[in-house]
C-alpha cells in the first residue's frame, strides 16, 4: 500500500499563528472595552471577515477604491487592536473614547461586509442611446469582394455573364446616385462605387440602360 505524506506548508503555519495572535488581541480588547462573554469573541471574527471580503472584492478586479477603502478600515482595527495589547494601554482602564469606537464597530463592520457582498449596479447594463442625438447617415452599400476571375483580362470579363446579385446592387447604387443628384449615373462612377475593374462596369451598365 502506498502511503501518503502530509507536507506542511511554512507559510500556511505562519498564517494560522498570526491570525491566533491577532484574533486574541481583538478579543482582550473587546473585553477590556466592555463587551463581555461571547460578544468579545464576536469581534475579531467580524474584523477577519470584513478583510476577507474587501481582498476578495480587490481580487475580483470590480470596484478597487471600495475595496481598498474597506480592506484599510479592517486592518486600521486589527492593527489598532494589536498595538493596545501590547501594554501602551492599561486594559484595566481602557478610555471612554476606545470604548465608543469599540461599541460603534459592529454597525461598520455590517456596513461594509453588506457593501463588499454585492457587485456594483449597472456593470452589465447596455448603454441607452441619447433621443437628441442626431440620426446616424445612410450607410451607402458597396459591392462584395470580387473573386481572382474579375482581375482577369477584359476578354474574359466582358464574355462572363454579371452575377444577378452585383446587377442589382448596381441597381440600388444607380438609384441612390439618381435619387441624390436627378441624374443616371455615369460608368466611371458606377465603377467607383463598386470597386470593379473598367470593362465589368461597362457590362453592368448595359443591363442597367
Amino acid at each position: 500500500m502506498r502511503t501518503h505524506r502530509i507536507r506542511i506548508d511554512p507559510v500556511l503555519v505562519q498564517a494560522a499563528i498570526a491570525a491566533a495572535l491577532s484574533f486574541a488581541h481583538l478579543h482582550d480588547l473587546a473585553a477590556a472595552a466592555g463587551q463581555d462573554g461571547w460578544k468579545a469573541w464576536a469581534y475579531p471574527i467580524s474584523v477577519d471577515l470584513l478583510l476577507v471580503a474587501a481582498w476578495r472584492r480587490l481580487r475580483s478586479g470590480a470596484a478597487k477604491a471600495a475595496g481598498w477603502c474597506w480592506f484599510v478600515v479592517a486592518l486600521v482595527a486589527s492593527l489598532g487592536a494589536n498595538v493596545a495589547t501590547a501594554g501602551l494601554l492599561d486594559l484595566g482602564d481602557v478610555p471612554a473614547w476606545l470604548r465608543i469606537l469599540v461599541a460603534g464597530w459592529p454597525a461598520v463592520a455590517f456596513l461594509g461586509g453588506t457593501l463588499l457582498a454585492h457587485d456594483p449596479p449597472g456593470g452589465d447594463e447596455e448603454p441607452v442611446p441619447d433621443q437628441n442625438e442626431a440620426p446616424a447617415p445612410p450607410v451607402t452599400p458597396t459591392a462584395p469582394e470580387l473573386p481572382a476571375a474579375a482581375s482577369q483580362p477584359a476578354a474574359h470579363l466582358t464574355a462572363a455573364p454579371v452575377p444577378p446579385a452585383l446587377v442589382a446592387l448596381a441597381r440600388k447604387v444607380a438609384d441612390d446616385h439618381r435619387t441624390r443628384t436627378g441624374a443616371a449615373i455615369d460608368t466611371p462612377t458606377l465603377r467607383t462605387r463598386l470597386g470593379v475593374p473598367l470593362p465589368l462596369a461597362e457590362a453592368i451598365a448595359a443591363q442597367l440602360t
